[in-house]
């Protein structure tokens, strides 16, 4: 599809984020289209590198995930933009160019999120880090677990935690992952 586009090149195509990494060094290209979820190195992880090694590199997300978690991490990692693969193809070809730019580029029910998000009660606005510990408390990990996966201390899993509680309003780990679900701020896999 991006290849029919006159002004397009499609340069390279990978599996998963390590192939990411590597086609970027090796290929340069003006945008990078990236997914979240995939074997090995996911999303997140690739931009974070590539970023680190090639700042100028512009990321554009293209994924089915709009949880807030998703959109702050990738936007934290140093994506350009982020877009729902629902996406029409012009909205797609527009987002491109943009992110050639070096403009930010959202899909409109992204932003919607984000706006919603930013204008909501400070009590539960999680930080980037609080939603990673508490992605890792909804899959079951317990808090050494969720230390060793983060390589933080179990201490700062417990402060991470009672942060949480405090913001969402409630008193254990069960009801902060629920209402997190409830509150869109994670998603089931």
């Amino acid at each position: 599809m991006l290849a029919g586009q006159p002004d397009f090149e499609v340069v390279g195509q990978g599996a998963d984020g390590s192939q990411a990494v590597a086609m970027n060094a090796q290929l340069r290209p003006d945008v990078i289209l990236m997914d979240l979820r995939m074997p090995g190195m996911d999303g997140v992880s690739a931009i974070r590198e590539i970023k680190a090694a090639m700042p100028e590199t512009n990321i554009l997300v293209l994924t089915t995930y709009d949880s807030d978690a998703d959109i702050v991490r990738a936007v934290e990692a140093g994506a350009t933009g982020y877009l729902l693969k629902d996406a029409p193809r012009e909205e797609l070809f527009r987002a491109v160019r943009a992110a050639a730019r070096g403009e930010s580029v959202l899909a409109p029910a992204v932003a919607a999120r984000l706006m919603t998000r930013m204008r909501g009660p400070a009590e539960e606005n999680l930080s980037a880090r609080e939603i990673e510990v508490l992605e890792l408390v909804s899959k079951g990990n317990s808090n050494k677990q969720v230390a060793r996966s983060l390589h933080i201390s179990t201490a700062t899993v417990k402060t991470h935690l009672i942060h949480i509680y405090d913001k969402l309003g409630v008193k254990d780990r069960t009801s902060a992952v629920t209402a997190a679900l409830e509150k869109g701020i994670l998603s089931l896999d």
